[in-house]
């Protein structure tokens, strides 16, 4: 069964800018890798590329192809993929109405979503870029 996974419109206008700015045909994706990290929320990494590797599942999801690994479809499945924009971090932010609240003592972790910082040189011409993740 395909992966089912949501795109804001915000998520998938930032994608599709990060696949035009990479200089790769406009057909190309983004390659999401995702592992779980943190108390409540996720780590990632991403690279345009021109195609899929070898089991990698190939969704199109509001207008964006995105690559990914067997691991990372079963951690988004029924996930929803925002971008957050703030005055001191942007980036991709995993939301998973399935999962509960986390049971750690720090309100403040919890409450938190994951978000990978994307810095402008990333989006400028270079083929893959390896976010650092901000809480």
């Amino acid at each position: 069964m395909p992966t089912q996974l949501t795109l804001t419109a915000a998520a998938g206008k930032f994608i599709r800018r990060v696949v035009r700015f990479s200089g790769l045909p406009a057909d190309a994706g983004l390659r999401l890798q995702v592992s779980a990290g943190g108390c409540s929320g996720y780590s990632s990494e991403f690279s345009v590329e021109v195609a899929a590797q070898a089991l990698e599942e190939t969704l199109m999801v509001s207008g964006v192809r995105l690559f990914l690994s067997p691991e990372t479809a079963v951690l988004l499945d029924g996930v929803t993929i925002d971008f957050m924009e703030t005055a001191t971090q942007s980036g991709l932010s995993y939301i998973n109405a399935k999962q509960g609240a986390c049971a750690c003592s720090s309100a403040d972790t919890a409450a938190k979503p994951a978000v990978t910082k994307i810095g402008i040189s990333s989006i400028g011409g270079r083929r893959s870029a390896s976010p650092a993740l901000v809480r």
